[in-house]
């Protein structure tokens, strides 16, 4: 799957909504900006994990729900969420 802005979004509204069991329509959108990543795991690789040091092009999107804010990163090829209980996660990719 090939993510756009929309398309990224949505799938983070999709699994924080899940991860925290509540609705989507309980998750807001807190911002949206286009940021170049240090790597290709978008500044957010998982424990042990290696990725290339290229510059990788993409969005970082700020959720709001229960009172807290959660920060997925993501670009045309991947979605993952940064620093959720003390780790980064790969959503898709």
């Amino acid at each position: 799957m090939r993510f756009d802005r929309d398309s990224a979004t949505a799938a983070a509204k999709h699994d924080l909504a899940g991860r925290l069991k509540i609705g989507e329509s309980d998750v807001s959108v807190s911002s949206i900006s286009e940021k170049d990543f240090p790597d290709m795991s978008l500044g957010a690789p998982e424990n042990g994990e290696m990725s290339a040091q290229m510059i990788s092009t993409g969005w970082e999107i700020k959720l709001g729900a229960n009172g807290k804010t959660y920060e997925y990163r993501a670009d045309k090829y991947q979605l993952r969420l940064k620093g959720f209980e003390g780790g980064n996660h790969l959503i898709k990719g």
